[in-house]
């Protein structure tokens, strides 16, 4: 850097309504030695037009040719590499400006830091010369303003996402969040539109084009054809208070609970009474899926066992009923009723509702208290079983068994029944609700049976508090295999006579081959 070096201002001059422009950026501009602005290909920059009134026959204007934007490029290196090249040559000539003690004020569409092309020269050159940012009015406040619709009140949560994003994360996002504004749609309006379907938001959303133009569209986004949407557009979804664009409403609108996957719809008819029955996982928030926090995110009222309603986070409007671990089917039918009544219903369970969870209950009760009118969704999860496994190793990687060794519904008799036939048939078994405080023998018992028709050496894998912070896996032999150790937050697996133990650098590690 010389002695007189220049300085490079990053300039923000609004959404694209000249008017927008600040004061002080208006200043800088006209002030400067040199402008510098963005373009692609076709050299017509929409910053320089922007800032046209403030331009002077002195200045030196620098157009910044992208050589490309979404097209394929021949380069060796690919789209990454044609870029940065063109970042550094771009970065050079101002660099030289600067050397020469001239100012330059480097156009930014919204703000220079939020979603600009100004970071990539301010990271090349802040270090080397003296650097000012002069914020502007971002995209965001153009769209939520063109929309009419407020974005946030009170404690709530606004998301700004870019339609880049795969669509699963963009589908997670959305039913995370209260309101949210989604960036760079264009060719990646397809996707954007099928997740705000997918996480129950579509119809909230207003579509902005070329906000505060002379060109601004604004429109219902379900209404939008995808071959008219330009990258200069996004998508509003306002703050749940907005009743207007909840068709005069105050309570949240209903959602389309719908997974992520191709075909993955849960959704009851518009108007039925439904119940979604869904699995929260083993414990972590990462192993909860996008469909379930989809439903969680459109539920009125929340039922389940206490420990598990207690997963999910507490937001306006969710109505949380907790009960006992013991009255499954009373839960159930409450869940219905409340259905029936026109609520938004999620019956949570850890794990995978549908193993020895929510789901048998909810359908039993409506099977026995003709709920026929009632729609039942049931949801995937992780379950503790695959869980313990994926930490173990692979000891499930052939057939297998589930196998509950509580006897509240079931007599020892017919557990013990079945643990002899499984292991007989040489199965891996994953042993779920082994012990508790007041149940012990069950699992003393186990150990006896799997040495006795397994042998001394059959694989035993411990698993404990998987996902939590007292994550404990062990792999032993069922020689070795303690069942005092055992409490209600384990799982066991029984490994078959082919199941394997190799050690490896994080410890033993069980697998069953898949060939016999």
């Amino acid at each position: 850097m010389s002695a007189e070096s220049g300085t490079l201002y990053g300039v923000g001059i609004g959404p694209g309504d000249p008017e927008l422009i600040t004061i002080k950026a208006a200043r800088i501009i006209e002030s400067a030695d040199v402008v510098a602005f963005h373009a692609a290909r076709h050299g017509r920059s929409i910053a320089r037009r922007t800032a046209e009134a403030h331009l002077r026959p002195g200045h030196i204007e620098e157009l910044l040719k992208y050589p490309l934007t979404v097209e394929d490029t021949d380069h060796e290196g690919g789209y990454a590499a044609a870029i940065e090249e063109f970042y550094e040559e771009a970065s050079a000539r101002l660099a030289a400006h600067l050397e020469a003690g001239r100012s330059i004020a480097l156009l930014a569409a919204g703000d220079p830091l939020f979603y600009s092309s100004f970071m990539h020269m301010y990271t090349r050159l802040e270090q080397r010369y003296p650097c000012e940012i002069i914020p502007g009015i971002t995209s965001v406040s153009a769209v939520s303003a063109a929309a009419g619709r407020p974005l946030t009140e009170h404690e709530e949560i606004l998301t700004v996402l870019p339609g880049t994003l795969d669509e699963p994360e963009l589908t997670r996002r959305l039913a995370d969040t209260d309101s949210a504004v989604i960036m760079k749609l264009g060719r990646t309006f397809g996707k954007v539109r099928s997740a705000l379907e997918a996480s129950g938001r579509l119809a909230e959303a207003r579509y902005v084009e070329r906000a505060s133009t002379s060109e601004q569209r604004v429109a219902p986004l379900a209404e939008v054809a995808p071959n008219e949407v330009p990258y200069f557009s996004a998508a509003v979804i306002p703050s749940p208070t907005d009743t207007r664009a909840r068709g005069g409403h105050s309570a949240a609108a209903p959602r389309v609970a719908k997974g992520a996957a191709e075909g993955a719809t849960v959704r009851a008819d518009e108007g039925a009474a439904s119940v979604t029955v869904v699995g929260t996982g083993p414990g972590p928030d990462y192993w909860m899926t996008p469909e379930t926090e989809a439903a969680l995110a459109n539920a009125s009222d929340l039922v389940g066992y206490a420990t598990y309603t207690a997963r999910v986070p507490e937001r306006p409007g969710l109505r949380v009923h907790s009960s006992d671990n013991r009255v499954e089917i009373e839960r159930a039918t409450f869940a219905l009723d409340l259905a029936r009544a026109g609520k938004k219903v999620v019956v949570v369970s850890g794990g995978d509702p549908g193993i020895f969870a929510m789901a048998t209950a909810v359908f039993e009760a409506a099977d026995a208290g003709n709920y026929s009118d009632v729609e039942i969704a049931v949801l995937p999860g992780v379950t503790a079983a695959t869980a313990v496994a994926a930490k173990a190793g692979a000891p499930l990687g052939h057939d297998l068994a589930l196998v509950s060794l509580s006897d509240r519904l079931k007599g020892w008799e017919v557990i013990e029944q079945r643990l002899r036939a499984l292991l007989g048939a040489d199965l891996a078994i994953a042993i779920y609700n082994p012990a508790s405080k007041s149940r012990r023998e069950q699992v003393r018992r186990l150990a006896e049976l799997v040495r006795e028709i397994g042998g001394d050496d059959r694989v035993i894998v411990q698993g404990r508090d998987i996902g939590g912070p007292g994550e404990k896996v062990e792999v032993v032999s069922a020689a070795e295999f303690d069942p005092d150790t055992v409490d209600m937050r384990t799982l066991l697996i029984v490994g078959s006579s082919r199941t394997r133990v190799m050690q490896t650098s994080v410890g033993p590690r069980a697998y069953t081959p898949r060939s016999y």
